[in-house]
Formats: structure tokens, sequence, C-alpha cells
């Protein structure tokens, strides 16, 4: 069985494999120029009786195996191995992996554990490719087995993390992108300490999301989950391996770093409020731009396109009511929620408001839950929620350092 992905999807020649109970391998290319098929990466996965037992991608290296075994602290032990002959085939990673489990090095579980990390690792990538050719032949099975997964199951699982993928784009175009803290200061104020410590030490430029779920015991889409926000935020940005360059330059405006994201404009002549209502929108995954100069307002607003406008009444030289009123003469910002900022006995304010086409309207003083109702009301909140993204990498990176910290370093976490 052979052809394109344009004539049948990875998941359909999985499921004839798994209804003809087949034995052997499926190779699957992807092109880097489809005209003359020059070969950019290729897939293996092989099958005993309909079910896979193993699958790997391209990389030699051996970098996957060691990074699966960094878990157990082990990545060292296959530097100290013979080469075992399986290895001379076309499974070298396999190869190691069973000369780990026959010297005693891995427990079976530490083992199955790693093959079930490392098909659906490939699975992912597989059952995200859209061109390329495949081959499945019939052959002997890959000996011996340490275990094998059903199908079925497998690639329902997996094409759920797909779909869940694409609610990333674009700000995660892969798993092999590398994360580089960029805003160390207001990271660390969302973190512990030791956990913000063994992020900052992985998110170099260096190591890959992939590598970091490897390392966590994860699956890539929680990680990319637990770390999206910072992402959007600027916080975090991710670089490819073969480039030490960040996607933007730090400080710019978020809205441009990364479209899609609901940004709010506030204009208000007072620094303090300026730099509250900042940090707490920010904290809570909007793009946020303040003005404290209301002659510079209007300018920066068309510049910047916002969603929702927060604007001061009371402001030397242009008030509220002039930037409100000239807002809503252009057609640019006829629809654009407008929320004017007044005082407790404001209603005089408040009627005026309305009459230059203010949406709504905000008393001040205000607290972060009323910001935070109000920017929810208008344009939305933040698609991932923070606080539990937050909580994840927290648990997935305390438990990393419990692992640091154990005095049993070969304990299966299977």
């Amino acid at each position: 069985m052979q052809g394109t992905l344009s004539e049948i999807d990875i998941r359909s020649i999985l499921q004839l494999i798994e209804l003809g109970q087949r034995t052997g391998y499926l190779e699957v290319q992807a092109f880097r120029d489809a005209k003359f098929r020059v070969a950019e990466q290729f897939w293996i996965v092989f099958f005993l009786n309909g079910q896979i037992a193993y699958a790997a991608d391209n990389d030699s290296s051996l970098s996957r195996l060691r990074d699966y075994l960094r878990r157990y602290r082990l990545d060292s032990a296959v530097e100290q191995l013979y080469v075992p002959a399986i290895a001379t085939t076309n499974a070298p990673e396999y190869g190691y992996l069973w000369t780990l489990l026959e010297t005693h090095v891995l427990t079976p579980a530490q083992g199955r554990s790693i093959i079930q990390n490392m098909v659906k690792e490939t699975l992912f990538d597989l059952l995200s490719l859209h061109q390329g050719s495949f081959v499945f032949e019939i052959g002997p099975a890959l000996a011996p087995q340490l275990t094998t997964l059903e199908i079925a199951p497998l690639v329902t699982q997996i094409m759920k993390q797909v779909q869940e993928w694409k609610q990333f784009t674009p700000h995660i175009q892969s798993p092999e992108q590398c994360p580089v803290i960029v805003e160390s200061s207001l990271l660390r104020q969302k973190l512990p300490e030791n956990t913000f410590r063994i992020l900052e030490s992985w998110a170099d430029g260096q190591h890959s999301l992939r590598q970091m779920a490897r390392y966590l015991n994860r699956q890539i889409l929680p990680v990319a989950k637990a770390i999206y926000p910072y992402i959007k935020k600027g916080w975090v940005q991710l670089v490819y391996p073969s480039n030490s360059s960040t996607n933007s330059a730090a400080g710019e405006f978020p809205v441009e770093a990364n479209p899609g994201t609901h940004s709010v404009v506030f204009i208000d002549d007072g620094i303090a409020t300026c730099k509250a209502v900042e940090q707490t929108l920010k904290q809570n995954g909007y793009a946020v731009a303040v003005i404290s100069d209301p002659l510079k307002a209007l300018s920066l607003v068309f510049q910047i396109k916002p969603d929702l406008i927060l604007c001061d009444i009371i402001m030397p030289e242009l008030d509220g009511f002039e930037i409100c009123a000239m807002l809503r003469r252009s057609t640019a910002f006829r629809q654009t929620p407008i929320v004017m900022l007044t005082g407790k006995d404001g209603f005089i304010d408040r009627v005026k408001a309305r009459m230059v086409g203010a949406t709504d309207y905000l008393t001040k003083p205000f607290g972060d839950s009323e910001l935070l109702m109000l920017a929810e009301k208008y344009i939305g909140k933040s698609d991932i929620d923070e606080v539990k993204a937050t909580q994840l990498l927290i648990d997935a990176l305390e438990e990393e350092i419990g692992l640091s910290n154990s005095s049993d370093l070969n304990v299966s976490r299977s």
C-alpha cells in the first residue's frame, strides 16, 4: 500500500492497518519541495497484528531517548552502552532502549511509558500532516516487543489534541519552537521562586516546547496551554533552534506582536492609575496601551485600533468628552466600545458622556474586579484561563522539583 496524503489521510491509513490486523511498518515522508520531491522529514511506525509497537522520526541522534531518560535521571546511561545489533537496522533508538531494559537500567514499566509517549508524539506530528507520501510494507514484526497500543482509541485521543492545538495559532506554530523569557520580573511575580528557576533554565531559546513536555512526562498540549498566556502577553517569546533572535522586539505594543489578542487603550493623565490598570489587564490576558497625554491620544488610538477604549473625563487641554466625540465622528470607531471614567458624584458627567456617544461609564475609584467585569462585558475574556494555566505550570514544575530532591531517582513515574 502506497500513495500520497492528498489521496488518503493518515487516520484512514491507520484504520486500514488496524482492520487488516497487519504486521509491518509504515513510512511517511514530508517534502520541502514537492515538485522535485526533496524530503524534509520522515517518520516510521511499526505494527504487530494491527497494533502499534513503536514509532519514530528520522532523527538518529538519540536526543529524544535522552530527553525521556532525563525523567529518570538516566540520560547519560546511553553513552555507557555498547551498540546493540538492533540499533544497526532502522530502529536504533528502540535498540538502545531495549538494551537499557536488558541491563536493568530501566524497569519494564518505565520502558513502556517511554514507548507510549514516543508513539503519541509521533502520531501528533503525523495526524497534523496534510501533504506528503507514504508506503506500508508487510513484514516481520519489530523484535523483541515490549508493548503494543490499540490504534482506534489512540487516534481519537491524538486527533482531539491536534484540533485543540489550533487555538494557539498564530502565537505557537510548532512544538519545536523554543521559549525565551523576556519579562523575568513579571513572570517571577506569578510563580514560586523554585518553579520560576526551573522554567528559566529551560526557557533559554535552546529547549523546545516538545523537550519540556518530555522532561515533565506530559503531552505537548497541556505544556503549550500552560505557557500560552505568557506568550500572548509577550512575557515569553518563541524562537526556532536555528534562530537566536526573538519574534518581535521587546516593548512593542502587544497587539502588533500577538495579533488576535483582545486590545484595550486606557487614556488617563494619572501615572499611578495608568500603571495599575495596565498591570491588571495584562495579568488577565489583555493587550493594553496606556496613554497619559490626552493630546497624543487621538493619533495613537487611530494607530492601535483597539477593541475597547477607557477614557478619563477630567484631563488638561483635552477632556474625555472631546476625545470621545472626535472618535465617534470617525467610521473606524462608530462601533468601538468607549467607556468614560467618572467621579462618585458624576451624574452630570454621565449624562454628557451619553450625549457624546460613550457606551458606558466606570465610577472612580474602581477595583480590579470591576475593571475586569467591564472588559469581559464588552470584549470577552482571554480564551485560555490564565489562573488555571499558571497552576498547571506550577504543578508540573513542582513535580520536577520533587524528582530533583528525591533520593530514589529510578522510581517509575509511569
